[in-house]
């Protein structure tokens, strides 16, 4: 089984930015199908950077030019480096992976911009 752990969350100003990091580990890993989400209060959960099944990078466009997600193969570990943000990506940010038809969450991390 897949384990995530989040970290790096924490209040922010606007145009500030945090580093999040989900290191990964349990059952055969790939970064493939593997990526971030967010959840505001009161909004559905919403995609924010994956690498994808094929191994392209996707990003919403909210966040196109902001964020950068990358990895690190030595650590297994999978980063989201957050750049110039603002209000509205006050959220907490999750780690996913999908398996198959089977979806393996962290338990998140709180991001909060404000001034």
């Amino acid at each position: 089984q897949v384990q995530l752990v989040e970290s790096g969350g924490g209040p922010v100003q606007p145009g500030g930015s945090l580093r999040l990091s989900c290191a990964a580990s349990g059952s055969i890993f790939s970064f493939n199908a593997m990526g971030w989400y967010r959840q505001a209060p009161g909004k559905q959960r919403e995609l924010v950077a994956a690498f994808t099944s094929g191994g392209m990078t996707n990003y919403a466009d909210s966040v196109k030019g902001r964020f950068t997600i990358s990895r690190d193969n030595t650590k297994i570990t999978v980063y989201l480096q957050m750049n110039n943000l603002k209000p509205e990506d006050t959220a907490v940010y999750y780690c996913n992976k999908r398996i198959e038809t089977k979806d393996y969450w962290g338990q998140g991390t709180q991001v909060t911009v404000s001034s």
